[in-house]
């Protein structure tokens, strides 16, 4: 019997996605709008008559989430599969898990799949945990004397005991996680898929499930693919990763080169990260980075500083519209993608001021003997806390700390964890800048 549980040949996925037209402007004549959407809706019928999807826009586009990935993975095997966000994990995931069909290639799996893909997946609003508990087990082909045998672990583990009978649409999103794991990993697939929703819980089960899919796959032989972002989890749980970027395999190997490979391979040279001007977000976006700049203290942007040097991070800021209260947070991770701290342009949510329109630079210092000699990533992100996330930018840019032999770490001590220090930040406005 072969031990290849997985077989992906040659995966291609494709979508139409809807356009506006690069050439239109805010404000137009009533008979440019009636000409355009009689162009639209003549181009809809004749895709409807040829059963052809029909997609909203002005200009329609061929988008491939994935090209001809290719890959094997053993029986008992944890294989991690990392990414940007868009890079087609997830459409990927969807293939192997029978719920979308592939343009091209094939995807062979020898075994029962229970996948976890999003909060919610394979449940019934309607139907009490009870019930989804059995109708799960009926989907996976098991019979109803083999659910009940593992009804009580199920139950212990996502700690639901006292709403059993509660329609589960009326749990919160980490109780629903809790739940669709449990479930998941007790009713015995041959083939455990897990998405990035176990983020959506809190810390102390997201222990206990990274514990169970060690388990899982070491004591009882069942092959697990795990998507995150948490490189520390896929680093402690996986023996070989896969590296997707733009919808292909950039690299495939062991899961300490691989990760390297994430975190070096979307990274902007010379300390500087600028949007493509034909990638911005949405116009219903109210706020964007433009622009992420590493600098010396002569502002020149670099990668590499000196162990008792102070660096400089500069985000330029867009704003569509005026908001009434703005964030801008940056959080440094290690090359591990473990967190080191996080900073954020105002550490009083009640004194946050409105920001007009236009454009925005917010700049902080990171004193020397900071940090320890390594390679550092950043993640920044816009927002208007607890309400809207505008903008993210995540590891894009980089810095390298030098050894020094004379350097003594002031500070930061390596610990595996977050602080938040109290650091300086500046903020200039250009509201003539639109």
């Amino acid at each position: 019997m072969s031990d290849i549980v997985i077989t992906a040949d040659d995966l291609s996925k494709s979508y139409l996605v809807g356009r506006q037209h690069a050439q239109r402007e805010r404000y137009t004549a009533l008979r440019d709008v009636v000409a355009r959407e009689a162009r639209n809706f003549a181009r809809k019928t004749v895709d409807f008559m040829r059963g052809r999807q029909i997609v909203q826009g002005d200009e329609v586009e061929q988008f491939w989430a994935l090209q001809d990935v290719s890959f094997e993975v053993k029986r008992g095997e944890v294989l991690g599969i990392i990414g940007r966000n868009g890079a087609g994990k997830s459409t990927l995931l969807k293939i192997l898990s029978r719920i979308t069909e592939p343009d091209r290639g094939r995807a062979i799996l020898r075994g029962r799949v229970a996948s976890l893909l999003e909060v919610g997946t394979g449940f019934h609003p309607e139907l009490t945990a009870r019930e989804n508990v059995f109708l799960n087990g009926a989907i996976l082909g098991m019979r109803r004397a083999e659910i009940k045998s593992k009804f009580d672990e199920i139950v212990a583990f996502a700690e639901v005991d006292r709403f059993l009978d509660t329609p589960v649409k009326r749990y919160s999103s980490g109780m629903y996680v809790r739940l669709a794991f449990a479930v998941a990993a007790h009713l015995e697939p041959e083939i455990l898929i897990v998405d990035e929703v176990l983020a959506v819980g809190d810390a102390e089960f997201q222990k206990k499930c990274l514990g169970k899919i060690n388990e899982v796959s070491r004591r009882e032989g069942r092959t697990v693919l795990f998507v995150s972002h948490n490189m520390s989890a896929i680093r402690e749980l996986c023996s070989r990763a896969l590296f997707i970027k733009g919808g292909t395999v950039a690299y495939e190997g062991q899961t300490l080169q691989t990760i390297e490979q994430y975190l070096l391979g979307a990274v902007a040279a010379h300390g500087i990260w600028r949007r493509d001007s034909g990638a911005l977000p949405p116009s219903r976006k109210r706020a964007i980075i433009e622009q992420i700049s590493v600098c010396n203290k002569d502002e020149r942007a670099s990668n590499r500083f000196g162990a008792n040097e102070s660096i400089f991070v500069r985000l330029d800021i867009r704003c569509f519209d005026r908001i009434p209260s703005t964030q801008v947070a940056v959080r440094v991770t290690n090359s591990e993608g473990v967190p080191i701290f996080t900073t954020t342009s105002s550490d009083n949510l009640e004194s946050l001021e409105p920001l007009p329109r236009g454009r925005h630079s917010f700049r902080f210092r990171i004193p020397g003997a900071f940090l320890g000699a390594g390679r550092y990533f950043l993640i920044a992100c816009v927002a208007m806390p607890c309400v809207e996330s505008f903008d993210e930018v995540v590891d894009e840019i980089s810095f390298d700390i030098i050894e020094d032999l004379n350097h003594a770490t002031r500070f930061h001590d390596d610990r595996k964890g977050v602080v938040t220090p109290l650091l300086e930040w500046d903020h200039v406005c250009d509201a003539r800048g639109q």
